[in-house]
């Protein structure tokens, strides 16, 4: 989408991202969870971010499903409106990254030059791309909002791995399977790759 806004100037700000993330003693960078429908992103992310806050870590859980009651209400499910989608998301985490938050990204994402165009957005050091790996057999068994029932009947069109496809990433920075360990097990794999690039909170 090309911009539209004419006569503008980009105002640097007085307190600067690094200014925020000294005074809050961490890293702040965004952690992208993408994967099937049901594959575990929000319960993982949610879990993530919990283990987070209780270590005096700002963070903020941007979901699929809650970020369309408003700033993307206006959007559907078609490939283009899929693609704005994600670019809002990734220019409203470029901000919660500037804030000095770390904020935990949950949507399927099903196109990696998408995801490859928030990361983009980003510096090197800022985006975790967290790849919940969950085989189609096990999502359609969870089913937990009856969606793929639904695809399957064709009362949902272009759904991510019936009708409309999902693009894996070809090198994300962690790889969890949901289908095999715990969210528990997921959220201590995720923190043990935060400490060891020190990215975590120096407590």
């Amino acid at each position: 989408m090309s911009g539209k806004s004419t006569n503008i100037t980009w105002h640097e700000q007085t307190v600067s991202k690094e200014r925020r993330r000294e005074k809050n003693k961490h890293h702040s960078y965004v952690l992208w969870f993408t994967g099937l429908s049901g594959s575990g992103k929000s319960s993982v992310a949610n879990a993530v971010a919990e283990r987070l806050f209780q270590d005096d870590t700002l963070t903020y859980v941007l979901d699929g499903d809650n970020i369309r009651f408003g700033i993307n209400k206006d959007l559907g499910f078609s490939e283009e409106d899929r693609k704005e989608n994600i670019r809002r998301i990734g220019e409203v985490s470029k901000l919660f990254v500037d804030s000095g938050q770390v904020v935990l990204t949950a949507f399927i994402s099903p196109f990696r030059n998408d995801r490859e165009g928030v990361r983009e957005l980003l510096e090197g050091n800022e985006f975790v791309e967290v790849y919940v790996k969950c085989s189609l057999e096990a999502c359609e068994a969870r089913d937990p909002k009856g969606l793929y029932e639904k695809a399957r009947q064709g009362i949902i069109k272009d759904f991510t791995g019936i009708s409309s496809p999902y693009e894996e990433p070809v090198n994300p920075e962690i790889v969890i399977d949901s289908e095999k360990n715990s969210i528990e097990e997921c959220v201590e794999q995720i923190v043990q790759f935060l400490k060891e690039k020190g990215y975590y909170r120096n407590i």
